[in-house]
């Protein structure tokens, strides 16, 4: 009934619209046939097309969009645009709204590829036609992010349109579009079709490898995986499509694709992948991981296709592709790009950017490791390259001596270890530099000390609250521990024998392992109270928070926590004495003497861990694991 009550009211609405032709059609005139649109409605909008045949081709919206822009926006009216399109006459199809934009441009927007195959079915030339901003079909499926449009596009937008849609700036906005859409891939395969694309420039600038530098989430130096992630990425193999050669120039013929050749050097057997496409659908973190090492090949494949094709243009346009690109990588830490536009382009380590600092200078600002750790490459070359000094006369010492960004110093847990970590970093960019920009003056006429310890003054405030809070919450612990059991020492459990003063359970194996636990714990609380009331009572220079204050801290905490164990193995021992006689059941409920430790272990050693990676571990700095000996020269 409602159904039926609906549609009386839309065939009302009709006739009523219809009785106002003549008085003239303004957009609510078209309202019922814009719903009907909306909603699929193909019967509403036929009787529509009935009372006013016009209404096919005419413009419902304010932006002069058509029946078919509203329909093609949905990828369940299938149906409804099949029968519009059976209505409509064929020139139709071409009509734009005043965006200059088809139907098939609507599709694209929206991924509607069943949409979109009627449309090129009927008028195969729709894939041709520029909107206003010189953009076809293919560029707003790009910029909309739909794969599976842009792939289908790729395959009915001819060659032969004018301006081509794949030379000059159109060309390069859709190779710009795919990269920022991540379609490595498709991008890929478009580069080694029109390898040209490799060294155009956009008007504002940009070319493909700048705009792939800015995603550091595209390459594994970008990527946060705790170790379990790491250990499944590196043994999921990949499938993916690769190329048996690279164009050589840009008039070479692009080179046939192998499908299902596999990326890992050696062959895997069938059966292993078999297995991993198995663990695939039944567990959605390593299909994640398998996508995200997917995109990471395919985005080191594009990196190095496009550094190939630039190779082969001269030096001063290769220089305006590349150096942006690099300074990108260098700022956010994206090492694979530096790499391989380092191994193409060797003379790209002295490049500058605009307030003249050098790769390794911003890589000390920005606080990336990777990046700095590629001195260690350079050998003799090492003293050449940080001799360069920026536009203030700051040294690469001056600028390790400069607060890092808040976005890198958070990375590390607690203002101590934070100041502890800029430390680290003056004390390796230190080991690099001349003896006479040690002291140099900076145009302030400050040395890189002076400006360390400028710049540092809030943090170190910071970290010695942070020492003396810790230490103080942590002396409370160890005292209250030790207070425990020494008690316990005087007062042994069962008492004592009344003829001789020994302890009744003398002789027994439990009350040994009571006695020398209660003395360990003992021992270890009182020495991390030493330690704690050391810390609250020391200096906080700059460079005690190197090793002097993390190895009076790393003291206490370990020793806090043998004495919390200890205690608790005493504990355990001494309740299985007294009431443990024959009654085997005992030791069940001592298992949650476990607890506490476990919870200590669980707060504080995730800290200590940190803390004593931090001190006593390799460290962020160490050299590559691979060379490519770069020939340096300026």
């Amino acid at each position: 009934m409602a159904s039926s009550s609906s549609q009386s009211g839309l065939d009302i609405d009709v006739r009523i619209k219809a009785e106002e032709v003549k008085a003239g059609k303004d957009m609510n005139f078209y309202l019922p046939l814009y719903k009907a649109a909306i909603r699929g409605d193909w019967e509403g909008a036929r009787r529509f097309f009935d009372c006013d045949p016009d209404a096919v081709t005419a413009k419902i919206t304010k932006d002069s969009e058509t029946v078919l822009h509203v329909a093609v926006a949905r990828s369940k009216a299938i149906y409804f645009i099949s029968k519009l399109l059976e209505v409509m006459p064929s020139d139709a199809l071409r009509m734009t709204n005043r965006f200059h934009e088809t139907a098939l441009h609507f599709a694209a927007k929206f991924g509607n590829v069943e949409a979109a195959k009627l449309l090129v079915s009927r008028d195969p030339g729709l894939p041709s036609i520029w909107n206003d901003s010189n953009c076809l079909p293919l560029h707003s499926a790009a910029l909309f992010g739909h794969k599976v449009m842009v792939i289908y596009l790729l395959t009915v937008t001819g060659e032969h349109v004018r301006p081509s849609p794949f030379a000059d700036e159109p060309g390069i906005t859709l190779m710009m579009l795919l990269v920022h859409s991540g379609f490595y891939d498709v991008a890929l395969d478009l580069l080694l079709r029109h390898p040209q694309l490799a060294s155009t420039v956009s008007p504002g600038g940009n070319t493909s490898l700048s705009i792939i530098a800015k995603k550091p989430s595209s390459f594994p130096s970008g990527s946060c995986l705790n170790f379990w992630q790491k250990l499944i990425y590196s043994c999921v193999p990949l499938k993916m499509e690769q190329y048996s050669s690279h164009p050589t120039s840009k008039g070479s013929q692009p080179s046939t694709k192998q499908p299902g050749k596999h990326m890992n050097a050696r062959c895997m057997p069938k059966l292993t992948f078999m297995f991993w496409e198995v663990i695939e659908g039944i567990v959605p973190l390593v299909k994640s991981l398998y996508d995200e090492k997917l995109m990471h090949c395919q985005a080191m494949e594009l990196v190095r296709s496009l550094c190939t094709e630039v190779i082969h243009t001269n030096n001063m346009k290769s220089a305006l592709i590349y150096k942006p690109a690099i300074i990108l990588g260098a700022t956010l830490g994206i090492y694979e790009i530096v790499e391989e536009i380092l191994k193409a382009f060797p003379s790209a380590i002295w490049s500058l950017d605009r307030e003249h600092h050098d790769l390794f200078q911003i890589a000390v600002m920005n606080r990336r490791e990777n990046i700095f750790n590629l001195l260690r490459e350079l050998g003799e070359h090492t003293h050449l390259v940080t001799q360069n000094i920026d536009t203030n006369d700051n040294t690469i010492l001056h600028l390790a001596g400069k607060l890092a960004p808040p976005h890198r110093l958070n990375l590390v847990t607690g203002a101590a270890l934070q100041m502890q970590r800029e430390l680290q970093w003056y004390k390796e960019v230190e080991k690099f530099v001349t003896p006479g920009y040690k002291v140099k003056e900076n145009s302030s006429g400050k040395t890189p000390a002076m400006v360390f310890t400028e710049e540092h003054k809030g943090l170190i405030a910071e970290g010695e609250q942070w020492f003396k809070d810790t230490a103080n919450s942590c002396t409370v612990v160890a005292v209250l521990i030790a207070t425990v059991v020494f008690a316990a020492a005087i007062t042994v459990p069962g008492g004592s024998n009344g003829n001789n003063g020994y302890p009744i359970f003398n002789s027994e194996t439990p009350f040994t392992i009571f006695a020398i636990s209660n003395t360990l714990s003992l021992f270890s609380s009182t020495t991390s109270v030493l330690m704690f009331l050391l810390i609250l009572n020391t200096r906080f220079a700059e460079a005690d928070f190197l090793h002097s204050l993390p190895n009076k801290l790393i003291l206490g905490l370990v020793n806090l926590f043998l004495s919390i164990m200890f205690m608790m193995v005493a504990f355990s021992s001494a309740i299985y004495m007294v009431f443990g006689h024959k009654k085997s059941w005992i030791i069940l409920p001592l298992a949650f003497a476990c607890l506490p430790v476990g919870l200590f272990a669980s707060l504080q050693l995730p800290l200590l861990v940190e803390m004593i990676k931090s001190t006593y571990g390799p460290g962020i700095f160490y050299k590559q694991q691979r060379s490519y000996f770069w020939t340096v020269t300026k």
